[in-house]
């Protein structure tokens, strides 16, 4: 059967903008349920103490309060979120609801109130009486994992959750052949990811039916009844988790929180819905944190620029828990593998850690390790055409993988399966105009210093099972799956394991069907965020909600075309290679007047008379398909940042920036360039300005915005991007990820940007971010200096 594709690659305008403009989207707070009760969560304000006494009597007598929730209550009735992975160097410590024995962070759950209204809730919080016996803190992860420093878990031998080590055999030679060998620090600070909407959960038990729905904020709403299955003790049959809309993720939300558990908890117990909603500072508090992260690493190559190999230790500071369900390693794990990059190195080894400390835990964010692992990098290349008295894309070229070579296996182990490093670094500098940026690049004529970064990176993208399998995060599934269903009146919906935060599902996914069913794109819907709805999968993270989900989607709906073209073809007595199904038509090639549609088809299909269908084709027009697709398929792209940096005052502008990337067939190049200028937002955030700060006592220092400094628009430069399209031929859709890719590169180039500015006074950059009071004291310090 022949199938013409209209929808995938064009800029079709999103779907869901309408409501969103207009204030119809019904994001959680927005819920009503009839007799909702609000929750409120009294914090510790210690980072690290041992629980005397809790005393909730003074609150239980508060007007409005229904119920109080302490730390001993919740043991009898839920177990701790515990993140687990298989294999050596990884300990696994619970995580309660509400602290019990001690307080490991600022903010962490201590009791939780329930009353009429949140106004009454916080007002009972105040009553409660807790004493504390502080502890040693613990705010530097490389201090945290000497030996004998104070245990922050009691049940495990040391503060090192995760510790691994990998050597490929061939660093050694490498340092040995090597003419040049630099060896530096780098540390990144600690960010969060900020989103629009905060976190929120509401629950409701249905006592007769005794089931328990939740409705989150979350990216992974299986993922998220499992591990709520796992804490309450209930088979998942009894659980729906149902995400509205949802004001973006970035990673942070894919995660299992205690908040999920206690309102849970209170809903069963009271027998009304319970609904908690964070706010802001809770949300700087509390929410899962990335990125801190110091790597000492060693970098040999020869004295032509050719980079031979790395030797890497990498301490990721990962907060007081291990996250479920990605756990501590996630960070350390992907920064280290993501190291060797688009290049061609020889020798690679790396020792990796995840280390506990009394700050708020750190899971996934945008970009999680490959942000850190790029950035590393990235500054290495740019060190070595300093050293070496090369052009930084020159060395770039002489030490990329050639497309011939793919799929290529870096030194880390990881399969580069398509792309051209080469070709996207080449389009990003044409697109710069790179030859007359350098000519006129201006020097220290004023006190305004002005210089050019690179960035080329990796992406892995779409990842399935086998990588999870392979990093031993057993509680992700890899998979993702869909139902595709005509309906009897010929509506084509798609039912998918994804569940987007914004990043316009309904519109890419519906282009997707539209195209493989062969319908128009009106006659298409998307339903996901549901767990009674649709089929079990992982979710949306990690850049993989086109590649598996639209994957499965793919599959499901070509079974279901296929079912349609067979009836079709019985009715129209016709050969099924004869068929042509454009805009809900089945026709006979060349025959456009022997035709029936969809809908046609349907009605047949789901009331049929007897033998009006076709020998062993069952009734209705249904398939429900899952994809587990291949262990990852790879982005590529290059950025190019131009800055002023004002030496007087440590201030960055950025004047010009452009990104080239390759993401595969687009299904949307509107959609993927909205993407990518968000991702870009917090690169330079990440860059630049965002830091989450804690002093020697674990006392956050960043609760407000006006503390937690985000780019904005007067800060952002345009963002001007360019395509290559390279379809993977690992995957059934032709598609790759694309969401973190301008995270992954903004961090660097920007990074890279600032540094050769600053090289006529001898700067040198090692750690982010390059806040205006840092860079004045590396300019101050550079100037003092004979």
């Amino acid at each position: 059967m022949a199938m013409a594709r209209r929808y995938v690659s064009t800029r079709v305008r999103r779907r869901e903008d309408p409501q969103l403009l207009t204030g119809r989207a019904r994001y959680l707070d927005d819920l009503r349920l009839s007799g909702t009760l609000s929750v409120a969560i009294l914090r510790s304000p210690h980072a690290h103490a041992r629980l005397v006494e809790v005393d909730v009597r003074p609150a239980l007598a508060a007007p409005g309060v229904e119920a109080v929730l302490t730390g001993e209550d919740v043991a009898r009735l839920a177990r701790p979120i515990r993140a687990e992975m298989s294999g050596p160097g990884y300990k696994t410590s619970g995580w309660p609801a509400l602290a019990r024995d001690k307080v490991r962070f600022v903010g962490e759950p201590v009791v939780a109130v329930v009353a009429r209204d949140r106004y009454g809730a916080e007002d009972a919080l105040e009553e409660v009486r807790v004493t504390y016996d502080p502890l040693p803190v613990l705010t530097n992860a490389e201090l945290s994992m000497r030996p004998g420093a104070p245990r922050i878990h009691d049940d495990l031998t040391d503060n090192i959750l995760f510790h691994t080590r990998f050597d490929n055999g061939a660093v050694e030679r490498a340092f040995v052949a090597a003419e040049l060998r630099l060896s530096h620090t780098f540390r990144h600070g600690r960010c969060t990811s900020a989103p629009m909407e905060n976190r929120g959960a509401l629950a409701s038990f249905d006592a007769a039916e005794g089931i328990l729905t939740l409705w989150a904020s979350s990216q992974s709403p299986h993922l998220l009844r499992s591990g709520l299955a796992e804490a309450l003790d209930l088979p998942e049959s009894r659980l729906r988790v149902i995400c509205p809309a949802v004001g973006g993720g970035f990673g942070p939300k894919m995660h299992l929180y205690p908040e999920d558990i206690i309102v849970c908890l209170l809903a069963q117990r009271l027998g009304r819905p319970v609904k908690w909603i964070e706010d802001r500072r809770e949300n700087l508090l509390t929410s899962a944190q990335a990125r801190e992260h110091v790597n000492h690493i060693e970098m040999a190559a020869t004295g032509d620029g050719v980079i031979l190999g790395f030797k890497a230790t990498l301490i990721c500071d990962v907060g007081a828990y291990s996250l479920y369900p990605v756990t501590a390693a996630l960070e350390p794990v992907t920064a280290a593998s993501i190291i060797p990059g688009p290049y061609r190195i020889q020798g690679y080894s790396y020792d990796a850690y995840a280390v506990a400390t009394n700050k708020c835990p750190a899971g996934a964010y945008r970009g999680v390790g490959m942000a850190l692992g790029t950035f590393v990098r990235e500054r290495l290349v740019d060190m070595v055409a300093r050293r070496t008295g090369l052009d930084p894309a020159e060395v770039r070229r002489r030490n990329f993988i050639a497309a011939t070579d793919v799929p290529f296996t870096t030194a880390s182990g990881l399969v580069i399966d398509s792309g051209n490093p080469t070709e996207s670094l080449d389009q990003a500098l044409e697109a710069a105009g790179y030859d007359a940026l350098r000519k006129d690049q201006r020097r220290s004529s004023t006190t305004t210093y002005r210089g050019i970064g690179l960035c080329s990176y990796t992406e892995f993208t779409g990842m399935g099972s086998g990588t999870f399998r392979r990093r031993g995060m057993s509680q992700i599934a890899g998979h993702d799956a869909a139902t595709v269903r005509v309906e009897p009146t010929g509506e084509v919906r798609g039912f998918v394991s994804a569940a987007s935060q914004g990043q316009g599902h309904a519109t890419t996914l519906a282009q997707v069907l539209a195209d493989e069913i062969g319908v128009p794109m009106a006659a298409v819907s998307i339903v996901e965020g549901d767990t009674e709805r649709c089929p079990y999968g992982s979710g949306s993270f990690a850049s993989r909600s086109m590649v598996v989900s639209g994957g499965a989607l793919i599959l499901a709906a070509r079974r279901v075309r296929d079912k349609v073209i067979a009836i079709a073809a019985h009715m129209l007595e016709a050969a099924r290679g004869d068929l042509v199904m454009e805009e809900g038509a089945i026709f006979v090639r060349g025959m456009a007047a022997r035709r029936v549609t969809l809908g046609q088809v349907a009605r047949l299909a789901y009331r049929p008379a007897s033998g009006t269908l076709p020998p062993s084709v069952d009734p209705a027009l249904e398939a429900t398909q899952y994809y587990d697709p291949p262990p990852a398929t790879f982005s590529i792209g290059t950025h190019v940042a131009v800055v002023d940096v004002d030496a007087e005052t440590g201030q960055v502008a950025i004047v010009r920036y452009v990104v080239s990337e390759d993401c595969g067939t687009m299904v949307n190049p509107m959609i993927v360039e909205g993407q990518i200028h968000g991702a870009v937002a917090q690169g330079i955030g990440a860059a630049l300005y965002e830091d989450v700060v804690y002093d020697d006592a674990g006392q956050p220092l960043t609760t407000s915005f006006m503390d937690y400094l985000l780019p904005t628009t007067m800060e952002l430069p345009a963002i001007e991007v360019v395509h290559t399209e390279t379809p993977p031929p690992v995957t059934v859709s032709g598609f790759k990820g694309m969401a973190e890719g301008g995270t992954i590169g903004a961090t660097a180039a920007v990074a890279n940007a600032v540094a050769d500015a600053l090289a006529p006074l001898g700067v040198e950059v090692h750690e982010l971010p390059l806040s205006p009071d840092r860079l004045y004291r590396l300019i101050h310090q550079a100037r003092k200096r004979p």
